[in-house]
């Protein structure tokens, strides 16, 4: 880790150096910006997470020549993904083979202090400057001022006051840069679901297996150290007020989605502690202005019952580091995330009401792989024209 001071100026300043700061670092520096990315976190520092990475996400991660890194951390590859629905004593199973296509041939859910640190690496790699341990102090400039800089603080307390061309939001879903810019939400979630998860030894599963039965849902995905991800998700006004109330309901729901997954826990061991989110709703924002943006979930956030997260943040980094790079104004950069976005939001938003029946979440699914389909081919049109390198 570098021990030089930073510098008084960069072409881009990113606050958040997670999946979507880090990325867009990466992908700025790589084309010859001088660019700041820093995080108040530690390197390698864990983080809540959906962490399943979908085909488009993976995708990216092998343009960018970064699969490779996964593979090698020891991720397992994900080549089936099965869903279970449930409804009384009807059962209906289906599973789905990953095919071959541009390049990928597996899915991933890698641990995000896996993840998280490849990204930051290759950022660095490319040129970046790339610090751990400093926060957001201010933003220069905002409201009906161009933003100009930032006011950081070090670890060692001390704060420096630097200028830059751009300042990038990537510092998640409560962003002070967003409140600083005054970057609203113009469409909002109606619904929201709180979710407990945590990483189990002893409990195999082939590939990723999603569960969805009337009021409760719950997935099981490998991930990394021959560990498993399991959580459940409920309605976010069924959860209670605490997290001890939220994991209290943690094995029951798992129990009742997922029979063969409860059955199994009790031979399993939990390797750390259960994570828990209580949920809150989701938003597009407001994400650009007079030398601002926002990427990651600083400007977008899908309820996370449908694990898009992460992929959300490596599409947009990627479409906004385009918008900069080609010179294009930053409002393109939200219609190309928008249209990418909206109808996935809306089914996402639906799912996480728990108000439907199988039939009708069987719907969604369908729409949602749709959207998919269409966000790998946007995807593959905006690399098939770089000529970044990674």
């Amino acid at each position: 880790m570098t021990t030089e001071p930073i510098r008084n100026a960069y072409d881009v300043i990113i606050v958040g150096a997670r999946v979507a700061g880090a990325a867009t670092a990466m992908l700025l520096a790589a084309a010859g910006l001088r660019v700041l990315v820093f995080d108040k976190s530690r390197y390698g520092a864990d983080t809540l997470s959906t962490q399943a990475l979908m085909r488009p996400a993976v995708l990216l991660l092998e343009r960018w020549g970064l699969l490779d890194a996964l593979e090698e951390a020891g991720t397992p590859a994900v080549r089936k993904t099965t869903f279970c629905y449930s409804d009384g004593d009807d059962r209906e199973v289906i599973e789905i083979d990953i095919k071959p296509r541009h390049g990928v041939d597996a899915l991933y859910a890698p641990r995000r202090t896996v993840l998280d640190p490849i990204l930051v690496d290759a950022a660095r790699d490319a040129g970046a400057d790339v610090r751990h341990g400093v926060r957001l102090v201010d933003v220069l400039g905002g409201g009906d001022d161009r933003v100009s800089g930032v006011v950081v603080q070090s670890q060692d307390g001390s704060r420096h006051e630097v200028r830059a061309n751009l300042v990038i939001g990537a510092d998640g879903r409560s962003s002070m840069v967003a409140r600083h810019v005054g970057a609203a939400p113009y469409v909002t979630g109606r619904y929201s679901s709180a979710t407990a998860y945590g990483y189990f030894r002893n409990l195999p599963v082939d590939g990723n297996r999603w569960y969805f039965r009337p009021g409760t849902g719950a997935g099981a995905l490998p991930t990394n150290d021959g560990q498993t991800l399991v959580f459940a998700s409920i309605n976010h006004e069924a959860a209670g007020a605490s997290p001890g109330e939220l994991r209290k309901t943690f094995a029951s729901a798992v129990s009742q989605s997922a029979p063969d997954i409860g059955s199994a826990l009790e031979n399993a061991q939990l390797a750390g502690k259960l994570w828990s989110f209580p949920g809150m709703p989701g938003f597009l924002r407001q994400s650009w202005g007079n030398g601002w943006a926002l990427v990651g979930d600083s400007g977008y956030m899908s309820d996370p019952i449908t694990a898009h997260g992460i992929t959300n943040a490596l599409r947009d980094a990627a479409l906004l580091s385009r918008t900069i790079i080609e010179g294009n104004d930053l409002a393109n950069y939200q219609v190309a995330r928008d249209d990418l976005s909206q109808t996935f939001f809306e089914v996402s938003d639906r799912v996480s009401s728990f108000d439907w029946d199988i039939p009708t979440v069987q719907q969604y699914h369908r729409i949602m792989s749709e959207e998919m389909g269409r966000e790998e081919e946007a995807l593959l049109q905006l690399e098939d024209d770089s000529h970044l390198a990674a």
